[in-house]
């Protein structure tokens, strides 16, 4: 299995820099078993059936991404330079791991002074992170945070244009409650409350977990036999209700459907043999061709990058001359690709799911 065999030509133009407006009136393209279906994201509540149940990352994206000043005593006197700072997880010593820019130019002890109210002094640099420790914690830290920092847009939308007010709240799903991730979970970002009403009427159940997505979500695959490929880990958790939930569904005859792949990877993670339980912990589970799906019957998501592991995923799910099949027609039908782009509904054959699905 290589690297190239998850590769297409994607126009630039395609790609978004700006969501929907309204959310839930992106474009919707469904994979039903092999016919394709062109419509938009309202049209879910057609397409969901009644003892559905839909899988939402109820993570909240921390706007991390700060710009500051470094403070240095020299023989000429006070010294003071740019840094960029991308947060990327707490540790449980305090301080908080980020990738600084340039990394090269700062020392162990500088301080790194953001607001009026923020500020951190670098710890340690450690596999090309460094450890900051924040003047502040807890809801001061969280307020100074909200107050001095900016979304981490995906590389590929700051590369065209700088995160501004509006990418807090398009950023962000409208049921975010736990804060932690540094990327958005992409699919969730095209409900509504209108939308999620409608959906609640029509009779489809919603279960919540929490995975906080890292910027590893981004990082490329660097190596042609994918099946070698590392994933980065990413904490979550499936709570005791919301595991009884996709049990019962499952039970039940209904199906499970994640919105996005972060909720189908902690789902998938909290069942590995074969039934879904409680679970929290970090997780690195890898899914590409050969895995062996043992809760979600669908999935909707985001159009992905060429060559990425969540292409890899999807093909996992669809079959990957299917995956092809479903990518061509989106380019050809100039569907908006990646974060703040339009979504898909994934529902493979019941057929040959145990085929398609299957790997670590």
């Amino acid at each position: 299995m290589k690297l190239s065999d998850f590769d297409f030509d994607l126009p630039d133009d395609l790609i978004a820099t700006r969501p929907a407006n309204p959310r839930s009136s992106a474009r919707l393209l469904v994979a039903d078993g092999n016919a394709l279906h062109d419509g938009r994201v309202t049209d879910l509540v057609h397409w969901l059936q009644p003892g559905d149940r839909l899988v939402l990352n109820d993570t909240k994206v921390i706007p991390a991404r700060l710009s500051g000043q470094r403070h240095r005593d020299s023989a000429q006197g006070p010294v003071a330079a740019r840094i960029e700072a991308t947060l990327l997880e707490p540790r449980a010593d305090g301080t908080w791991a980020a990738l600084l820019k340039p990394l090269k130019k700062i020392r162990t002890g500088e301080e790194i002074v953001f607001s009026g109210d923020l500020s951190a002094r670098l710890e340690a640099v450690e596999d090309g992170q460094g450890q900051l420790r924040f003047n502040l914690s807890g809801t001061d830290f969280d307020a100074a945070l909200a107050e001095a920092g900016a979304m981490p847009l995906p590389p590929y939308i700051a590369a065209k244009r700088a995160a501004d007010e509006r990418d807090k709240t398009d950023y962000q799903t409208v049921w975010a409650r736990n804060s932690g991730a540094v990327a958005a979970p992409t699919a969730s970002l095209h409900f509504d409350a209108p939308l999620l009403a409608a959906l609640q009427n029509r009779g489809v159940e919603i279960s919540y977990v929490t995975l906080h997505v890292g910027a590893g979500t981004f990082l490329p695959v660097k190596v042609e036999d994918v099946t070698t490929h590392r994933m980065h880990a990413e904490w979550g958790k499936v709570s005791e209700e919301a595991a009884a939930q996709i049990a019962a569904t499952k039970a039940a005859g209904g199906r499970v459907i994640p919105v996005g792949t972060t909720a189908l990877r902690l789902i998938e993670s909290a069942a590995r043999d074969g039934q879904i339980h409680a679970w929290e912990g970090d997780t690195d589970i890898f899914i590409y061709p050969g895995f062996v799906f043992q809760v979600a019957d669908a999935l909707m998501t985001n159009f992905h990058l060429p060559k990425s592991t969540l292409m890899m995923l999807v093909s996992a799910l669809m079959g990957q001359e299917e995956i092809r099949r479903i990518y061509a027609h989106a380019v050809e039908n100039r569907y908006r690709f990646f974060s703040y782009g339009d979504a898909s509904l994934l529902i493979p054959a019941e057929a040959n799911t145990s085929q398609k699905c299957g790997g670590k």
